[in-house]
């Protein structure tokens, strides 16, 4: 019969991965070892490996919550939204879904290529259905991007202006998360139905 878990089993894991996450924020994958998740916890390496059976799990765990996270927020955000206004929706709950996931979105960034094919290749395919829908809320904000060349390299951009707020942003700022993410999405609309305009006077001429 298998042994079962401990009532605290999934808290303890919670506890485990985020002390694990600021050593990867701060140290890197690469440099932290299992002795330095071990110390930072206060317990023993074998507790360690009670939870997870490598670093490399712990890092694919770390990621695939965080993951998981931004994309239910924002499915949530567009599902209640109209189509005028599910860009903006979308936008806000992405930002307030990275308020204190700072550690979490730079291993994001910087770890998740360390992963083998496989792992990668599930926890890329997230990131797409993140893409999707901010590329669906943009055609319906500005139908002309529709097929359009601009559409990905416009949703891209406004991944950059929202994955990389946090280099920059802080929250006793001049401007609220709430602020940032109405200037962001007024940014991207304005720039292309610019883009837009632009490319019909130059195929009309």
């Amino acid at each position: 019969m298998a042994r079962p878990r401990a009532a605290d089993y999934d808290d303890k894991r919670r506890q485990l991965l985020h002390a694990c996450a600021d050593l990867f924020a701060r140290q890197g994958y690469d440099r932290t070892s299992i002795n330095d998740i071990a110390a930072a916890c206060g317990v023993s390496k074998a507790l360690i490996y009670h939870y997870y059976p490598n670093k490399e799990q712990l890092l694919v765990d770390i990621i695939r919550r965080h993951l998981r996270h931004l994309l239910g927020s924002v499915e949530a955000a567009a599902a209640g939204a109209t189509d005028r206004d599910r860009l903006s929706a979308i936008v806000a709950a992405l930002l307030e879904a990275y308020r204190d996931a700072d550690a979490l979105h730079k291993i994001q960034v910087n770890e998740l290529a360390r992963l083998p094919a496989g792992p990668q290749e599930e926890l890329k395919a997230v990131e797409r259905q993140l893409v999707a829908i901010f590329s669906d809320a943009l055609v319906h904000a500005v139908p002309a991007l529709a097929g359009s060349a601009l559409l990905k390299p416009v949703t891209m951009s406004l991944f950059g202006m929202l994955n990389w707020h946090y280099m920059w942003f802080r929250p006793d700022g001049p401007m609220s998360r709430e602020a940032y993410a109405d200037l962001a999405t007024r940014l991207i609309l304005a720039g292309a139905r610019d883009l837009v305009e632009t490319g019909r006077r130059v195929a009309a001429e």
